[in-house]
This record gives C-alpha cells, structure tokens and sequence, in this order.
C-alpha cells in the first residue's frame, strides 16, 4: 500500500482497516494537524511522510558521541542519584567478513543508572543485583517518548489529576511515580523513529518489520548489556501497544539469538493478536471483545440506566458473560438468527452501551468504534476518543459515522512533542537539529509475516515461557481504551494453551482510565505500585492518590 492510498504526502487521512477507525475521517491540508489519526496505541503518520523516504543517518546532523549528565530523584525523602545517558549505538552487518563492522543503522537510546551519592558507578555487585528495563513504545512508528515522559521516567509532563490537557507552556516535574528507584531504565527508539536512522546508503525498509525491527532492537539490547557489563542483571522489557507485539516478538529473539533470558515483560496496553481487534468484513470477533469496554465508557459518561449504573464491577461482571455467551452465539447464527432473537439481542446491547437499539439493529449488531465514538453521546453534539473513551470532542456536524478526530489524542500530542524537544536537548544536552519523530509514517507498510491470517505474537510468548519457565509477565490495561481493550487482553491470556504450571507466570492489572492511563494520576500511582511489587520491590512513592469524585474505581 502506497502513502497516496494512506492519504498520506500532501494529507493525512487515517486507513479504514485493523485499530484504526473503520471508516476515514475528512482528510486534512498540509500545515493543519501533524497527525490526523492513530495506530496501534500512540501513534500516526506525520503530513509530509513518503514510503520511500531514506532520512540522513544522524552523523549528518549531531555528533555521535554521546551526552553524559547526572541528576537525582526525591520521593518522600528517599533520594535515586542517577547517569544520564543520550547517543547511539550501531547496528552491525554481521552477513559475512567482508561487510562486518558496518553499521547499517544507529539506534538513539536514553538510558538512566543508579549512581552512589557522589555520583560513582555502583559496585559492581550492586549492578549485577538491579534490574534493568529496556523500554519502548508501539506504533509501529512511535518514539519512547510517552513511556519515558508519561509513566516510568525520573521526569513527566504534568497533566490534570484525571489526565486533563495542560494549558502552555507546560511544565516538567520530578516524577514521584517512576519505576527508577527499583530499575535501571534504558529507553529505545527504534529505526526511523527518535532520532534513531539507517546508516547513509542504507534502505531503511529493512528494518521496518515485525520480525526485521525486533531483530534490531534484539541486537541494540546485546550490544547495550556487553558495552555496560550488564550480562548478569535481572533483565525485564516493557512495551506499550504495538511497543507489546514487539516484547513478546523480542523475547524469543533475545533468548534464542542472544542467549538473554529474561526475568520478565511488562505488557502495557497490549495487543498479541490482531484478530482481536481488526473490525474486518467476517471477523466478528472484536464485537464480543470490544463490548465490555464500551460499557465501561457509557458508565463513565453515565448513559446507562438502572441497575447498570450503579456499580461498575457488577456491570463489566454481566456485560462479559453476555458476550463470551449469548452475544457470541448470535453473531455466529448470522443470517440465520430470528428475528426475535436479533431484537432481544438489540436490547441487551443497547442497555450495556447506552446506544439506541435501532442504531444498533441498522448496524447489524455489530458497533465498531467509529459508530460508537460517534454516536454515544450525540444527542450533546459530543464524540469520545479512541485511546481513551473518557475524553470529548466536538465536531464540525453531528452527521456522519465516525469523528473528526480523536479528542483523547488530541491531549497528548503537544505536550509531550513541547516537553521531548526541550528536555532532550536544555537537560540532557543532546544536540541535534534532526527532528526527533515522536510519530511517524516513514515505517509504513510495515511488513508482516502473516499471510491470509491476522499477525499474531501470542504463540511466541507461550513458547519463551515454556522455554524460559521462570519469566514472569504483568499485563496492565484500562477499562476505557478503545485501542487495544482489556478484554481482548483477557480472551488472548486464557488461548495461549500454556501448561497449568505456568499459568500463575501471567499477571492482569486494570484501571480507571484508557490507553495510557498513567495520565490519570492515581491510576499512574497504582500502576507503579502495582509494577514494583511484581519486580519484588518495595515501592517508595508517596500513599496511591484516591479515586477523583465520580471517577470509577478498580475492579478486577
């Protein structure tokens, strides 16, 4: 699929395929929106994008050494000094003698250490005893940006208490919630997005894959632990959205490649298999997957009636009974379903997600997230996001079947481009005047090796925990994403087939908010307190923030 089929070049317009809304929104001139739609989790396609752009490698632009800073982390009187580090490492030609030491490509990383008081490397059987966490995002197409700058880094763009969009300027606080007082931290950007390029002469297609990018990241990660004498530390991934697909790609990759055995992934927003998700002609199974969390978002919203708005547990409880059940079993029946059976199936649906049954009998039973997005609250002439349900935007008419835009992106997109471009440059005095892509659509077609099926990593993450029985996996979801939904989440856990031993290896944590529900304050709190027990590790942030008034709290 060429950029002019993807609405890309001199517009941007979203594809009507897969996470993406299932019809296009109106496509955008050049100099509007950078981004007019969303992939996998956080990220889309910037205007001027080509399929066949080959950005100068780095070397054109900042020096390749990289910058060393210090700084330190308080947290309730506890202080994390730490190492700083911004640069690149190279990826290596390693096909034959005759082109070995060429580097195809340079990663860019930002990788944070633990450092003694005084500033001196730790011994070195402290190193050897803490963790260290290779982080990154999804896209495909995204930086490491929103992991670095929203959840786990020693700094985060300060947003509302629910996540609300700051005004400008925006501001940078110490982050009291980062996973840096129990891990080390190095987060990447993979190849054509950040600052990381191929190397002059070199096609960056070739990296632009899910088994071509994790082989490169698998290889920075080898590189990293034999340049920092990290072979012998507890080793941990964390990815978000697609950033997921790549962990669990990448953990087979490291183990079977590298010989890195990992003692565990952090799954943050997850999407394994993308049959769960696709809204495809003769794929029915995201409508079932998709339900609880579009109850989960009327409640919010409170465009459900009694007794389904009153508690959420109760609610999310019915509403995923009734899809694995009866909703399932209608979808299977298709044109054979009666027509009693179609309407009372109508009403169910139509009391769990606040929609009209005649809304949802004209589409069938059968909701996508563009007609829900639209629809839930049009009679206030509002629409919802996408990554997280909870944000409102306004379009231009109530007409039409899906939003203008997505409101819940809209919040993230300038804060964190504002707060990445100035911290990476004034804090930790990395100078380039190449653009760092926090998104882009220079990655796309991103190639698959599915054919005629939906790309799936779910096996592969079976097959590293039967290899590797001691890795341990925490998956965290919120209740309103609309990107990748829990219950996607929760249908993919219980088909890996693993065996009963290791079953208790898989963890699930839920919150109140969407996407990336570290937005939400307490929800951030919870999750880093949720995270750093499972490392086995007190954490020492302050007491979990309590829910806001008429959020919803956990329950699962």
């Amino acid at each position: 699929m060429t950029m002019n089929e993807l609405g890309l070049g001199c517009v941007v317009r979203p594809l009507a395929a897969g996470l993406w809304y299932s019809k296009p929104l109106p496509r955008l001139r050049c100099g509007q929106a950078a981004v007019a739609a969303v992939l996998l989790g956080v990220v889309g396609f910037s205007a001027a994008a080509k399929a066949d752009d080959k950005p100068a490698g780095p070397a054109a632009t900042a020096t390749m050494q990289p910058k060393t800073t210090t700084g330190s982390l308080t947290i309730t009187g506890m202080v994390t000094p730490y190492k700083a580090v911004a640069g690149y490492l190279p990826i290596i030609d390693n096909l034959g003698p005759d082109r070995y030491g060429k580097a195809k490509a340079n990663i860019f990383s930002i990788a944070y250490t633990k450092t003694n008081a005084d500033g001196e490397a730790l011994s070195a059987d402290e190193t050897a005893m803490r963790p260290i966490t290779f982080a990154f995002n999804g896209g495909p197409g995204s930086s490491s940006v929103w992991l670095h700058m929203g959840a786990l880094g020693p700094v985060r763009i300060k947003f509302g208490t629910e996540g609300e969009r700051p005004a400008p300027p925006f501001e940078l606080v110490q982050n009291v919630h980062s996973w840096l007082p129990f891990t080390d931290l190095v987060f990447i950007d993979p190849v054509s997005t950040g600052f990381s390029r191929a190397s002059e002469g070199e096609d960056a297609r070739q990296f632009h894959g899910l088994e071509e990018d994790s082989k490169a990241v698998g290889e920075f990660i080898r590189l990293w632990l034999v340049r920092n004498g990290r072979w012998m530390s507890p080793k941990y991934l964390a990815g978000e959205s697609y950033g997921t697909t790549r962990a669990c790609q990448l953990a087979t990759e490291l183990q079977g490649q590298h010989g890195v055995d990992l003692t565990g992934i952090t799954l943050i927003s997850p999407v394994l298999n993308f049959a769960t998700v696709r809204f495809d002609v003769g794929n029915d199974l995201p409508y079932p997957l998709y339900l609880p969390t579009y109850a989960a978002i009327a409640f919010y919203h409170k465009q459900l009636k009694a007794p389904l708005d009153v508690s959420l547990a109760k609610t999310l409880a019915e509403v995923e009974a009734f899809a694995l059940g009866e909703y399932t079993l209608a979808l299977a029946k298709g044109d054979t379903l009666l027509k009693a059976e179609r309407e009372a199936i109508a009403a169910k649906l139509s009391a769990y997600t606040g929609l009209s049954v005649q809304f949802i009998l004209a589409n069938e039973l059968r909701v996508p997230i563009s007609a829900f997005t639209k629809e839930l609250l049009k009679a206030s002439s509002r629409t919802v996001g996408r990554l997280d349900g909870r944000y409102v935007g306004i379009d231009r008419t109530d007409a039409g079947t899906s939003p203008d835009y997505d409101p819940s992106y809209i919040v993230i997109q300038g804060p964190f481009t504002a707060a990445l471009n100035t911290y990476v440059r004034q804090t930790l005095k990395f100078e380039a005047d190449a653009p760092y892509e926090i998104l882009t659509g220079n990655v796309q077609p991103w190639n698959y090796p599915a054919r005629n099926q939906y790309p799936t990593v779910a096996e592969k993450l079976r097959s590293a925990m039967s290899q590797n029985p001691n890795l341990k996996v925490l998956a965290l979801s919120g209740y309103t994403d609309l990107a990748t939904p829990y219950f996607a989440m929760d249908y993919t856990v219980s088909h890996l087939s693993l065996d009963p031993s290791l079953r208790p290896n898989i963890s699930q944590r839920y919150y109140n908010a969407g996407h990336m529900m570290y937005l939400r304050e307490a929800d951030l709190a919870q999750s880093t307190k949720d995270v750093a027990e499972w490392y086995g590790k007190a954490v020492i942030g302050p007491a979990n923030l309590p829910p806001s008034p008429g959020a919803v709290a956990p329950v699962k």
